[in-house]
Order: C-alpha cells, then structure tokens, then sequence
C-alpha cells in the first residue's frame, strides 16, 4: 500500500516542454535512414524528411531536437554540409564506426527537420577541433538578416531569412571527445568561444550551454562555474544560460554492458535504481549551482540520457544499435519524473538518441517503422510539458535485490495544466507486485479521471514482426467514490492519469 498526497495550492515550478527533448547524431542509422532518406527515396518523405518519422514525433510534441553530435559535433565542420549536394566535401566519421559522412544532411536540412516537427533548434557547436572564427561564422549563417557574408552566403544557399537559435551548446563533452580538457582549460575556452556566438537579434536571445559534467564529477561543475560565473566581470554573467549534464543508465562494466533483451531479475533492479540514481546526481549539482546562482537563472541542461547496453548482436559496434524493452519503459518514466521534480532547476533535457540509436523512441528498417515502449511512455507524458510542477509525495516501501541497487517502488510527479486538471504519472518498479494507492488531494474531489498505461513482461519488446506487442492501453482499475480516489498499479507499469476536480 502506497499513499500519495498532492498539494495543489503549492506550485513549485514550471515543466519547461525542452525537458522532454530528444538528440539527433550523425551515428549509425539515427539521421541516414532515421530521419532523413533524401529527396529522391522511394519512402514517403517531405524534402527527404521522412514522413512517418515525423508524425510519429510530431504526436508525442518533440519540444527540442540537439544536433549535429555528442562527439560527432567536435569534428563536424559546419561549411562542409552547405551548398549543392554534389559539390559537399566528404569525411570520415571518425567516433562512430568509421564510415563516410557525405555531408548531405547540413544546416538547411536540420532546419528544414525542426519546422517540419514545430520543435525548437538546439544547435551544438565545435570547440574541440575549430576556431572562434567557425563557431562566430555559423552563428551568423543561421541567424543574421542583414546584408554580412554569411548571411549572403545563406541566401545564395536558398534560405532568404535566417533561422531561430534558441540554444547553442558551446562544445560537448569537453573533458572527453571533445577534447580531453581540464576543467580549468575549457572554462577558458568557453569565455571566449561563447564571447563571438552574437545576439544577432536581441528580440531572440541565443541560450549558451557550457559543457558540465559527466554523471557524479562534481569538481567539474564547481571549477566551471568558479571560472565562467563568478570570476566573470558582473556584466558577463548573461552569457552562460546552460550548464550540460551527460548520465547514462549502464548496467554493467563499459566493456561488457549487458544485453538490451536478455536480462534477469538481478538486472532489472541494477537498472532501475541506476536510473534513479538520476534524482542524487541533480540534487547535488543542483545544489552546487546554487551556490553561484541562487536565483536559479542557469538550467541544468541534461542532454544526454538514457539507458546504454551492448548492441544488438551482428550489427556495427560503431552505430550503437540495441533494442527497447518494458525495462526502457520503466527507466524513461522513472527519469522524466525525477526531472519534473527537480524543474525548478532543469530547464531541457535530451533522450539519447531519437532513432535507431541507444534508448531510442522509434526504430527503422528500410521502409518499415516501429515504436519503441520508451516512445509510449513519452507519449504518456507529453501532458506534464508547460504545465505547474505541484507539490506531492508518496509514501511508498524501497525495493529491489540487493542493499546496493534499491529504488523507490513507486515514483510520481503531478501537474497541473492551463484547464486545472491534474496529470499524475506513476511508476511501479516491481517485478511482481502490484501497489494498491490511496490518492489524496488537499482542498479538492476527484471528479471525473482518465488513465493510460504502459506496462509488459519485463523484456517484452516491440519488433518489426509484432510492432504493437507494448502499446499505451486504457487503464480503469481505480476508483473515485465521493471524491476520494484510489487505484491498484500493475508491477512493471507506466501510468498517467488526468484527474479533473471539484472545490
């Protein structure tokens, strides 16, 4: 038995909608193939968009798409991907596989993406092998409208006037593939990187993401922002509106993550509690930035996340492709509602990765589509994007395997929208249990609820055979009896449920 009490009379903060963001990498087969097919494929398509892909992704609202890379941003040279096609210098991808990048998909086919999914651009530049002058140079591509070179050059492309850049992160994974740097050293470069990424519109501000930490490093957190915040004069501090935070869900050793599909029991709690471990990492980052920015101007911005395993067995190493399961479901639930918790604080975050990719929402193989048990979820959730983070708890029991990897049973958060219905999402982590759950809303009676569910054998999976095997489904195990409000949650469940009220 579980108790959960909402507070609707205390709102806490804003869900901001890029908290349920997406990436899109040039890796494996998550743009080639993914999202982009080309003009000329035989698979329906808008100016090589890929139809399904997009309304697929365009039902579950993608707030925000970060692009081109991840490590593949440090060594993309943005002047390689404009221009006629045939005329586009080719590389090597060097990070993931060792293909060739023939650079058909550039700047004006991701924002030709972005306005066919009506999401935000969130652009991540090279600082690990480029200049100030290339980082200044693209920034005016995409944004100036006056008469400059790189404005003319945007316009000889085709693309007469200049793009929306809501976020620029400023690097990626500096300490790592991006290149391997000190704290104190990025810190630097990223003063003075970020000094020529031009408001060349002040009406849209660009938001600068600086690169933070990987998971639990939190000396890079506090020297970053010893070096890029405060010791910045007071008239620069403007200039840093994000700071990135990279965590993935592996269950085993790097060299020998785990299967996607072939698990135990064991597993599936080490997973999950790994994913919770998502709430201590924000908490104490969190609580670091609030030391140089207590009026919580800066978002903690996590742009990548998700679960990581071995790849699907024959395919390339290099592309990172492995399959969704329940235990996926559970972990994007889990995930999503620690970062409505802490909202006050993140203000974007980035599944990784969108297609074919890591825990991705949705599967390709030639002209065939699958949706994955994370995309359900997403989908589920997208009610929470924009709405009132509200005050509440739940009293529930610790559960897992082992003293080192326990989670709580049931995770929540709620929300309350525009309309004043609350949207309440609840994870339930066992394996085998179902919680019964008495819901009480201070002030109010449930009048009228809806739910939705997501919940399977623990590896039940979706595939190209049986795409519909994990499926939101209708869910009326509740009860609402004279304003009180009850339910029983299913082991190994993802549940949302609007509840309209009465005074």
């Amino acid at each position: 038995m579980a108790k959960l009490a909402i507070q609707p009379d205390k709102k806490i903060s804003k869900i901001r909608r890029e908290i349920y963001g997406h990436f899109s990498e040039h890796l494996g087969r998550c743009i080639y193939g993914g999202f982009y097919v080309g003009e000329n494929s035989p698979i329906p398509n808008v100016h090589g968009m890929r139809t399904d892909v997009v309304e697929a992704l365009r039902q579950i609202r993608i707030p925000v798409l970060r692009w081109p890379g991840g490590c593949f941003a440090d060594e993309y040279h943005w002047m390689d991907g404009i221009g006629p096609k045939a005329n586009r210098k080719k590389m090597v991808n060097t990070n993931w596989g060792g293909v060739t990048e023939d650079n058909s998909f550039g700047t004006h086919e991701y924002f030709e993406l972005c306005e066919q999914l009506g999401c935000e651009a969130y652009v991540n530049g090279n600082l690990g092998s480029g200049t100030v002058r290339e980082m200044s140079e693209w920034v005016e591509y995409i944004t100036f409208d006056g008469v400059s070179p790189m404005a003319d050059l945007r316009r000889a492309n085709g693309h007469e006037k200049p793009w929306k850049l809501p976020w620029f992160g400023v690097g990626n994974e500096n300490w790592g593939c991006g290149g391997n740097m000190l704290p104190e050293y990025y810190a630097n470069e990223y003063r003075r990187y970020q000094t020529f990424v031009r408001n060349y519109n002040n009406a849209e501000h660009i938001n600068k993401v600086c690169c933070g930490p990987n998971d639990s490093n939190y000396e890079w957190t506090r020297i970053v922002l010893e070096n890029c915040f405060r010791s910045c004069d007071p008239s620069l501090h403007g200039n840093l509106d994000g700071l990135s935070l990279h965590y993935y869900v592996v269950p085993g050793p790097w060299e020998n993550k785990g299967s996607a599909t072939d698990f135990d029991e064991k597993t599936w709690y080490k997973t999950l509690s790994k994913a919770y471990f998502m709430d201590e990492l924000l908490r104490k980052h969190s609580a670091i930035m609030d030391e140089f920015d207590p009026e919580r101007k800066i978002s903690l911005v996590v742009d990548e996340w998700g679960g990581w395993y071995d790849v699907e067995p024959g395919t390339n190493p290099g592309f990172l492709y492995q399959q969704n399961t329940v235990r996926d479901a559970l972990l994007a639930g889990i995930t999503l509602n620690v970062f409505n918790k802490h909202s006050s604080r993140v203000g974007m975050a980035n599944l990784a990765q969108t297609i074919n990719v890591l825990q991705s929402v949705i599967l390709t193989e030639g002209a065939d589509m699958i949706l994955t048990p994370t995309y359900h979820v997403f989908d589920l959730y997208k009610e929470h994007q924009g709405n009132m983070l509200l005050e509440s708890s739940i009293d529930t029991a610790s559960i897992g395997m082992e003293e080192e990897y326990q989670l709580p049973w049931i995770t929540e958060s709620v929300s309350e929208g525009e309309d004043g219905v609350l949207h309440i999402t609840l994870t339930n982590a066992s394996l085998t249990e179902a919680c019964p759950i008495d819901v009480e809303i201070s002030g109010r009676k449930a009048a009228a609820v809806q739910g939705e569910i997501v919940c399977g054998a623990m590896a039940a999976k979706n595939t190209f055979e049986e795409p519909q095997r994990v499926t939101a489904e209708k869910f009326s195990d509740f009860r609402c009896e004279n304003g009180a409000l009850s339910l029983t949650l299913p082991p190994r469940s993802v549940l949302h449920m609007n509840v309209r009220t009465d005074a």
